[in-house]
């Protein structure tokens, strides 16, 4: 064996390359460190900075590579990789002996990047699974039978590993990327009748083009269908009613309203290759399936009786046809799908207009210079210059400068922020006066507005268990309907009433039939519910959280940093000698000049805060457990506890009563003394967060029972829930042991919500019913948390429990409404009355009612934008 003398690597004097030199032999693991040590390799020009293709199309591949000696052997690889047009990125695992590259697909292929290694002299062994990830807003599909043709659809493609579709439009999609394509995924939803966009893709104007020309669309073909329809009905019902008609119109019927009616049809196109093709390839049946059917029947009917008539069969004539039916049920229900569509487009508003909060510009300062660059291109740790007026475009910290900050777009919070050296801001929010400078800190999907999108639209995207039954009910719907159709048509035809009347039944029963009243009832008021909370600061993780919240009667809040502000604040000074309440506050703050305690931080800051100055002591003592002693001008200082005053033999007499006082307020009372002498009482404490008692007593006129956690001793646990109006306390409770006791609330068959900050009571809340995280400015992504506060105000807790019952409310109109006309709509539309009054309901009657149900169901979750925060 040898060594290499570049890379110190042992080497087989065999299988390694030679080279003699000043007649020395040298062994070498690699053609790299051989041209190294000869000092003839090529210098490698450092990578070009990575940036994203034109395209924005990313993939991640990996590649196993055979023959790597020595770390050498990476970088060259690397280099090899990175000269490839089209890769962005390229890392090599000497240790696992694999590349992990990330490239662009439509500039470079899998072919090409294992050529680039090959040109190294190393080989590329063997293909690896690529899972990539396709996230898309599929335009269309918003209710449990879109979902399914959808599905079905993808369910024909190979190399699908998961998918997840919701019914907000939003679909998350892994495949292998050996065996299938984004595009080929987007074109089989296409092909399924629905408009795929990439989430990279989507801005709030693109979103908006989508929806529009959608709307657009089903505009111009009711438009088309209304035209055609008002002489369609007119040639129908002329004979009925005595009205005119020419004879020459007459002796051409069969023909002119088979002219009328096909364009009709054509418009109408949609119902006949959803319906039928979610049978074909998902073999389910959907809402536009039993339209087809219905619509269907009455056309290829009348096209049959047309035929007999053009060649003369004696037996039909013009009371045989039946197009009217076809043509004004298209009608209708393209009208019912266009004013659904104006509607459910307006449920999405809330993401709507989070989307169009980022501006698409930043000013960083490169080189000492200021540039106007994309967004997209903004990186962590550039400096930002923020002018008057302007958006903000990334979350950052201020570095110079001060300002006012309107951040109400984002939580909610209608008053400015003042924002100086130090403090943190939120991407999208807008400045209101000053100039100031930031460093980016979060960029991209990291953003605080990226994170509250992504928790909103997976909110409108889950189910509440409520939703259940109605999509049990509705994966059933179609089938049982068609099937009471057909018993419907057999009965009547068995009864003698004939083809034409049994077949007008029928169709009436298929058209009046509305599943989408039932999928639409949930998802409708879910999105409209939780779109009011993000506008509002109250980010509800989930369906199943905001239905919840509304039934939690048990509310538990931690003590400190969510009741309190977590940080102790000068409260009281009390002078118990000639000299003033300044002075006694100037000795104490003198005692804790050099002390790290958050007490001492509290002295200091309330005595800067009055403009006192405070100079530095002789000398500092810190006495453990007892406080701290400093000498001033020659003067002893002493600043403590009772204990360290008793060692000191100094007389406590004259303020026994007022510590005693002080303390049973929940606050920290320090004795300043000096010279054997007391001269007064200064007491700090965690104050009370704004806003917390008139949350408190909100919570409890709603008849829900309010609990403190506190690690504080029972004292002061108490006394800051006597100045809240909390009369139970569970006081002295680890940090680990606060689950349990929210666990013991549960096993008492209370449903008991956690508030708390998200972090130390991360096991209380994940333990607890709803968990409800308190927000702070940027961190809204608190994944302990059920819901969360995005502002530091626990009046949002009301709001959270408020909106929930609101919302609930909403659903359960809306599932009784679609429960009701389904329940009376399909006998009525059976022909139950005709036996008793001889009412028999038209089909185009039919078609109206079912239009308009679903219409009823979204305006109705839409009225929930008149919700009005009542705290």
């Amino acid at each position: 064996m040898a060594i290499d003398p570049i890379c110190k690597m042992e080497v087989d004097e065999k299988k390694a390359i030679k080279v003699e030199k000043d007649g020395k032999e040298y062994f070498f693991c690699s053609p790299t460190c051989r041209d190294k040590f000869l000092g003839v390799e090529k210098e490698t020009p450092p990578p070009a900075p990575e940036t994203e293709a034109p395209s924005g199309r990313k993939e991640k591949t990996i590649v196993g590579i055979t023959g790597m000696h020595c770390s050498s052997c990476v970088v060259t690889i690397e280099n090899s990789l990175k000269k490839v047009d089209g890769v962005m990125d390229a890392k090599v695992n000497f240790a696992s002996e694999k590349a992990h590259i990330e490239y662009d697909p439509t500039r470079v292929t899998r072919e090409k990047l294992e050529e680039a290694i090959l040109r190294t002299g190393y080989k590329p062994i063997r293909r690896e699974g690529i899972i990539s990830t396709l996230n898309l807003k599929v335009i269309g599909m918003d209710n449990p039978h879109c979902l399914t043709i959808v599905e079905g659809a993808l369910n024909s493609l190979k190399g699908i590993t998961e998918k997840k579709l919701y019914v907000n439009e939003r679909a998350k999609i892994e495949f292998d990327t050996s065996l299938l394509t984004k595009d080929k995924i987007k074109e089989t939803i296409k092909a399924a009748g629905y408009t795929p966009i990439e989430e990279e893709e989507i801005t709030a104007d693109i979103e908006k083009q989508a929806r529009d020309k959608e709307i657009k669309s089903l505009k111009v073909r009711f438009s088309i269908s209304l035209i055609l329809s008002i002489p369609l009905l007119y040639l129908a019902m002329a004979h009925h009613l005595g009205l005119p008609v020419s004879h020459s119109i007459l002796g051409n019927m069969a023909l002119i309203q088979f002219l009328l009616t096909t364009p009709i049809v054509i418009a109408g196109y949609q119902f006949y290759t959803k319906g039928f093709g979610s049978v074909i390839n998902t073999r389910t049946a959907n809402m536009d399936t039993l339209v087809a059917l219905g619509t269907g029947a009455a056309y290829v009917y009348s096209l049959f009786v047309s035929i007999a008539i053009w060649t003369g069969s004696p037996k039909y004539g013009m009371e045989n046809l039946y197009y009217e039916v076809a043509g004004i049920l298209i009608a209708f229900i393209l009208l019912g799908k266009w004013l659904e569509a104006i509607a459910k487009g307006r449920t999405s508003e809330a993401i709507k207009k989070l989307l169009g909060l980022q501006p698409s510009i930043a000013i960083v300062i490169r080189n000492g210079r200021e540039e106007e660059i994309p967004i997209e291109e903004v990186i962590v740790g550039d400096v930002v210059l923020v002018k008057p007026g302007q958006k903000i475009p990334v979350d950052g910290k201020v570095i110079s400068g001060h300002s006012s900050v309107d951040e109400s777009m984002v939580t909610g919070e209608s008053i400015p922020v003042e924002k100086t050296p130090g403090g943190e801001v939120i991407g999208a929010t807008i400045n209101k006066t000053g100039s100031f400078k930031f460093a980016a800190t979060k960029v991209g999907k990291d953003t605080a507005l990226a994170q509250i999108i992504r928790l909103v639209e997976e909110a409108q995207g889950s189910k509440a268990p409520i939703e259940e039954l109605a999509d049990r009910i509705s994966a059933s719907f179609v089938p049982v309907v068609v099937l009471i159709g057909i018993i419907v048509f057999v009965i009547w035809l068995l009864a003698g009433k004939g083809f034409v009347f049994a077949l007008t039944v029928g169709i009436a029963v298929l058209i009046i039939a509305c599943p989408c009243a039932l999928g639409l009832a949930t998802p409708t008021a879910v999105m409209v519910g939780t779109g009011i909370g993000a506008q509002n600061g109250v980010l509800i993780k989930s369906a199943q959280s905001l239905q919840l919240a509304g039934k939690i009667d048990t509310i538990v809040f931690d003590k400190t940093g969510t009741l309190t502000r977590g940080k102790p604040e000068l409260t009281d000074v009390v002078k118990l000698d000639a000299i003033s309440e300044n002075e006694i506050l100037r000795f104490a703050a003198i005692a804790e000049k050099n002390s790290e305690h958050p007490l001492g931080e509290a002295i200091i800051e309330g005595a800067r805060a009055k403009g006192i100055d405070i100079p530095e002591p002789e000398v500092f003592e810190s006495i453990t457990g007892r406080g701290v002693s400093a000498r001033y001008q020659n003067r002893m200082i002493l600043l403590g506890n009772r204990k360290l005053m008793e060692e000191r033999n100094i007389d406590l007499s004259k303020g026994d009563k007022i510590l005693k006082d002080l303390e049973a307020q929940g606050k920290t009372a320090m004795i300043v003394a000096s010279d054997n002498s007391v001269l007064g009482i200064v007491a700090v404490a965690d104050t009370l967060k704004e806003n917390a008692k008139q949350a408190i007593r909100a919570i409890k006129r709603m008849g829900k029972e309010v609990i403190m956690l506190t690690g504080d001793n029972r004292r002061t646990g108490e006394a800051i829930a006597r100045q809240l109006g909390i009369e139970k306390v569970l006081a002295e409770v680890l940090p680990q042991d606060k689950a349990n006791e929210i666990k013991r609330l549960q096993e008492q068959g209370l449903k008991v919500a956690m508030v708390g900050d998200g972090i130390n009571d991360a096991p209380a809340l994940t333990q607890a019913d709803i968990g409800i995280a308190i927000g702070t400015g940027t961190d809204v992504a608190i994944e302990s948390g059920d819901i969360v506060l995005i502002k530091d105000d626990l009046r949002d807790v009301v709001m959270a429990i408020d909106l929930s019952r609101y919302t609930m409310k909403k659903i359960k109109q809306n599932l009784f409404w679609a429960f009701f006309y389904n329940s009376v709509g399909i006998p009525v539309a059976a022909g139950a009355l005709y036996p008793f009054t001889g009412f028999l309901l038209n089909p185009i009657f039919a078609g109206a009612a079912m239009s308009f149900s679903s219409v009823s169901v979204v305006s109705n979750s839409l009225l929930m934008k008149r919700y009005k925060r009542n705290i």
